[in-house]
């Protein structure tokens, strides 16, 4: 009977769980996805720890455990949408360059994203907001278009005295205006006119 007992404590243990906890790895996205599902009903100004828990079915400690503010559940929440992307060599910068613009465009057009980035930005300009979380989550978001630039230099089809960092930031700011600026979908006509223009600026000419 004892050997039972300790066999099943022994069990217990191998699981990791406890009987009716979430499993930890459904947390996450259910938060996340209840807070992009919440931003485009009501916004950001009205989403609580409270509705976010309620929608994905998970305690309030479990997500404070993972995003001690609003503010860091907002911006994973965006993160998770419009994150760090990865661009093989493909050997022509214009190329790399309109995979980093479709890529971000076809996130852009999925439910909920404008107002969930629209947010992100007011959110930004709030008193008592830490800045500094916003420019870091920005600085992840642009460090692919940095490193096609970089490595376009490297290869010798991007002009060697290329600003980066003000170019990445052109790349990444049309798209974003289209969307919470003009309320329009970023769509192919407007990756076309981007990647001839940005195109123009930084190749290197015969």
């Amino acid at each position: 009977m004892v050997e039972e007992q300790a066999g099943r404590v022994e069990r217990g243990r191998g699981t990791g769980r406890r009987p009716g906890r979430p499993r930890e790895e459904r947390v996450a996205p259910a938060v996340l996805d209840a807070v992009v599902a919440l931003v485009a009903e009501r916004g950001v100004a009205q989403v609580t720890m409270d509705a976010v828990a309620q929608r994905a079915g998970v305690s309030k400690p479990a997500i404070y455990r993972r995003w001690p503010t609003k503010q860091d559940l907002i911006i994973a929440a965006a993160e998770s949408r419009v994150g760090p992307l990865t661009v093989p060599d493909l050997g022509d910068f214009r190329a790399e360059l309109r995979l980093v613009l479709e890529s971000r465009a076809r996130a852009y057009r999925a439910p909920g994203v404008d107002r969930l980035l629209a947010g992100v930005i007011g959110s930004a300009a709030e008193a008592g907001a830490a800045r500094s979380a916003y420019a870091e989550y920005t600085f992840r978001v642009m460090a692919e278009t940095r490193h096609i630039l970089e490595r376009g230099i490297a290869r010798g089809d991007v002009r060697p005295d290329a600003d980066v960092s003000a170019m990445a930031t052109m790349v990444a700011a049309p798209l974003i205006f289209r969307l919470v600026g003009e309320m329009e979908a970023p769509d192919e006509r407007l990756v076309d006119a981007l990647v001839e223009l940005l195109g123009r600026a930084v190749a290197v000419r015969p």
